[in-house]
């Protein structure tokens, strides 16, 4: 039997680099960065997450098409979890402490969609529940013992209620959404808005001195400010820090959907078949089937989450009031 310790996870392999072109200097809040190098302005800095998932699709499409395809990155912890008969009594030993976006009923619809199309070329990926589906804001630690996990969270404590309230006075919208994937997982990941109209349900009014919705005020704003308003209380220890604001949909357990080259051609195509779909059906359009943006913070406003958090589980610390 291995140590839960020991076993190599599938996202360990994965480089999880910004592809945008920003350059981060150490020390400083890795969100200032691009933000600073795009002048604020919401139209660049929606263009360099474009750039990044753009980038990054092209990348793993080359990975998954090349001739020297070797095989998916299976995630061990989770084959464990979900097949018990690999190791009896296995317990995922991986504690993290995070700040968690949590998609409104319409973007869960969507993302249940999506999961239903990629199902069909790969009928044994292990899906998200949408009950736990979640879009990483910050992490603030991850793969600790319970005892350090609960320690941070005592040092957080009094800055949590602030930092999970923090959507309903800075209100960022996310646009754009489309199938982002690498060996390991898949995702539907979005961009920060910049002046599309309106399409999700309108939310409550901010009160009195709230900063509103404007597009001017970006995830990555968002970001920025909670790393901030964290970093107070706790030193940041997130495993990467990139222009992405992904949903993970999925993730691969067995190399039997991609054996062959044609498995993994026709896996390709789907998910480009159903990125046309989203850009033509779904982007900006108003009384479809589906919406396609959401507003950080509607019906929920950010969720401090602490426990074993891989696959969407752990315990709500507090989360704060949606709109």
């Amino acid at each position: 039997m291995v140590p839960a310790s020991d076993l190599p996870l599938a996202d360990a392999s994965n480089k999880f680099e910004d592809l945008s072109g920003v350059e981060i200097k150490p020390g400083d809040n890795p969100y200032d960065a691009l933000i600073n190098a795009c002048h604020g302005s919401p139209a660049k800095i929606q263009s360099l997450y474009a750039t990044h998932r753009t980038t990054r699709n092209a990348q793993q499409r080359g990975k998954f098409l090349s001739p020297d395809f070797k095989e998916l990155n299976i995630d061990p912890v989770l084959l464990r979890l979900e097949d018990p008969e690999i190791e009896p009594g296995f317990q995922d030993p991986r504690h993290c402490l995070v700040f968690w976006a949590r998609p409104p009923n319409h973007v869960v619809e969507l993302a249940c969609h999506l999961q239903t199309r990629l199902r069909e070329a790969a009928p044994n990926l292990w899906l998200m529940p949408p009950h736990r589906m979640h879009l990483t804001t910050l992490e603030i630690a991850h793969s600790r013992t319970a005892p350090e996990i609960a320690s941070l969270v005592s040092s957080m404590q009094p800055a949590i209620p602030a930092l999970t309230g923090l959507t309903f006075a800075r209100r960022s919208r996310l646009v754009k959404p489309v199938i982002s994937y690498d060996l390991a997982a898949v995702a539907v990941s979005f961009l920060p808005a910049s002046g599309e109209e309106v399409v999700s349900p309108p939310p409550v009014p901010p009160s009195p001195g709230n900063t509103g919705s404007s597009d001017d005020y970006t995830y990555h704003h968002l970001r920025r400010d909670v790393f901030n308003m964290a970093s107070e209380t706790a030193a940041i220890g997130s495993r990467y820090v990139v222009p992405s604001a992904h949903i993970t949909l999925g993730r691969y357990l067995t190399q039997k959907d991609h054996e062959t080259p044609e498995m993994r051609e026709r896996w390709i195509r789907t998910i480009e078949d159903i990125n046309k779909w989203l850009e033509h059906e779904v982007w900006e359009v108003k009384d479809g089937e589906f919406v396609g943006e959401w507003i950080v913070g509607q019906e929920r406003g950010l969720e401090a989450r602490c426990g074993t958090l891989w696959y969407g589980g752990g315990r709500t610390i507090m989360a704060g009031e949606g709109f």
